[in-house]
């Protein structure tokens, strides 16, 4: 039996995760527009054999003026990057609350074309009411409401992308197309939507793209438990990431699936330098970019308080607990652990979700990084990370050629690409039509 290996995906977010990334003086502010940009980063993280590069998403502005957001829509970028790639894969947010299942399905299975195989989707509910309001809702519907329709929506996902059978194309010239008995409509009538099928693109080279999802609420949970091929998990810290591993395994065994097939990758910001002074100076200079008042703003988008206020070096004021809290629960509960582990001033604490908003940090050598993560692996935490570099493309290129050098040393990551879809190198079978 195979040796378990690391499983990473680059996160790919503007000029990098930490806030004031773009305010460097060489920061790459200018190219966000630039789909050479993201292709440059994506061969980075290919040239470190990661799984995948991954792109939230989101359907609001923000706030324009404390820096950017988001630029390209993902799924016309990753088409694109496809062309410029050769192995790595391509995930991508797509909202069940903003979207329809045969759009969501449309596109996905036709990046799956695109890439010959290497399409991935990061199912969400979404969050925010400005984004509801630019798609002719007045509010984000509840929560309870939310996940029902995205777990609805990814049953008549699926159903479409197995609405044709690997042998539906026929491709005679002089007869059929297709086979008209191997392309079935769905006929699905449900509480949420009516879609008839079947889809109008043929079944994908993995036949469905892998599904990804961030679960951390109950509901959100469950839900990943049931359909997820990889997790996207939020974890300030050891004992809270084996907390989440070890319940969102077990929720996976309770739905009938193997959880050794299902990835479990927390969020992971890193800063290395030759030594770990180094490292930390990095880490504080760029913390010194971001003005306090951004800060302060950011933090009450986590915790849905105005924090504007709040005394810069006193203590942080109480929060209610996590079970009072109606936003994103991950980030959330997080916030918490910071506050119950470290008592932090409001200044430090700012400091800690500077880059990230609350998921691990690992600064020092690359042997020390490379110390945490195998930890991690080895202590029930993490079966890879979900690399968020805080400075691009200066914190992939680091981790690309110090760190991933030091766990294929150890025997712990891979040092060639093994197959050529995104399914190949999670360890993931080819679904057949259900």
């Amino acid at each position: 039996m195979a040796a378990r290996q690391l499983h990473f995906n680059a996160f790919l977010f503007g000029c990098g995760h930490h806030s004031a990334a773009w305010r460097r003086a060489l920061s790459p502010i200018e190219q966000l527009g630039d789909i050479e940009y993201y292709e440059r980063l994506a061969g980075t993280a290919e040239r470190g054999l990661f799984d995948a590069v991954f792109f939230a998403d989101g359907h609001s502005a923000g706030n324009p003026g404390t820096g950017p957001l988001w630029h390209l829509e993902p799924l016309t970028a990753l088409s694109a990057m496809a062309r410029a790639t050769g192995r790595i894969g391509l995930v991508s947010t797509v909202s069940a609350t903003f979207h329809t299942p045969f759009h969501a399905a449309r596109m996905l299975a036709s990046l799956d074309h695109i890439s010959s195989g290497r399409a991935g989707w990061n199912v969400v509910t979404s969050m925010f009411d400005a984004e509801a309001r630019n798609h002719g809702l007045a509010a984000m519907p509840g929560h309870r409401e939310r996940y029902d329709r995205a777990s609805e929506f990814i049953d008549v996902a699926l159903a479409l992308w197995d609405s044709w059978t690997d042998d539906a194309l026929v491709l005679d010239r002089k007869g059929h197309y297709a086979d008209p008995d191997q392309v079935r409509p769905l006929h699905h009538e449900g509480p949420h939507f009516l879609v008839d099928g079947p889809l109008n693109v043929p079944r994908s080279p993995q036949g469905r793209p892998v599904l990804f999802q961030a679960g951390a609420s109950e509901q959100g949970r469950d839900l990943a438990a049931r359909y997820a091929e990889g997790i996207y998990a939020v974890a300030y810290d050891l004992p809270a990431a084996q907390a989440y591993y070890a319940d969102v395994k077990r929720r996976v065994a309770a739905a009938g699936r193997n959880p050794d097939k299902v990835a479990v990758m927390p969020g992971l910001v890193t800063y290395i330098g030759t030594t770990a002074a180094e490292a930390q100076a990095k880490q504080a200079e760029t913390d010194a970019l971001l003005p306090t008042e951004h800060s302060l703003a950011q933090l009450g988008s986590f915790i849905r308080q105005d924090c504007s206020s709040w005394e810069l070096d006193a203590p942080v004021p109480r929060l209610p607990p996590a079970s009072e809290f109606t936003g994103p629960q991950g980030r959330y509960a997080t916030i918490l652990r910071i506050i119950d582990v470290e008592r932090p001033t409001v200044r430090q604490l700012l400091g800690r979700l500077a880059a990230g908003g609350g998921h691990c940090t690992m600064t020092g050598t690359p042997e020390q990084v490379a110390d945490q993560i195998e930890l991690w692996f080895t202590s029930g935490g993490a079966d890879g990370f979900n690399l968020m570099p805080p400075l691009l493309p200066d914190s992939l290129d680091e981790f690309v050629d110090r760190v991933i050098p030091v766990l294929q040393g150890r025997g712990l990551f891979r040092t060639s690409y093994a197959g050529s879809t995104l399914r190949e190198h999670l360890g993931l079978e080819r679904p057949a039509v259900a």
